[in-house]
């Protein structure tokens, strides 16, 4: 598959949406988890189609939700730092060209701790991680 630039940048400012408070493990995490999605061995995934498809498929990342407080950074209304930006740069490429392998075990889902109550996918799908406050899961039905 080839992989656009849009794709990189797309990746890099959904792990700053998503992971930028979990440092490079939690980032590289996430994007991992968004590329098991992209490599799903589906010809016309549900999921989307590439990187960009992933991460913009609608009500599968918050951060992407217009009302979500991360929406202007990612949309381009407000300006990502740019320390910050490379940081989650750095990781989609390292994700993205494989160099790093998958911490997830295969993982499709993931949740961040801090919500209220969990999905209730969560109860029956498999948990293959557990890292800051993220819960990551695969055979989510």
């Amino acid at each position: 598959m080839t992989v656009t630039d849009k794709d990189r940048d797309v990746l890099a400012r959904t792990l700053y949406g998503e992971a930028r408070g979990e440092g490079l493990a939690g980032m590289l995490a996430v994007a991992w988890t968004i590329r098991n999605r992209v490599n799903d061995g589906q010809e016309k995934s549900w999921w989307g189609e590439g990187y960009a498809g992933v991460c913009l498929k609608p009500c599968q990342f918050s951060c992407w939700n217009k009302g979500d407080p991360n929406y202007p950074f990612l949309s381009g209304a407000r300006q990502i730092p740019l320390r910050e930006l490379a940081q989650c740069q750095i990781a989609a490429d390292q994700v993205i060209d494989g160099k790093v392998p998958d911490p997830t075990g295969g993982a499709t889902h993931y949740y961040a701790t801090t919500l209220s109550t969990a999905p209730a996918w969560a109860a029956s799908a498999k948990r293959t991680l557990t890292l800051g406050s993220h819960l990551f899961f695969k055979d989510v039905p």
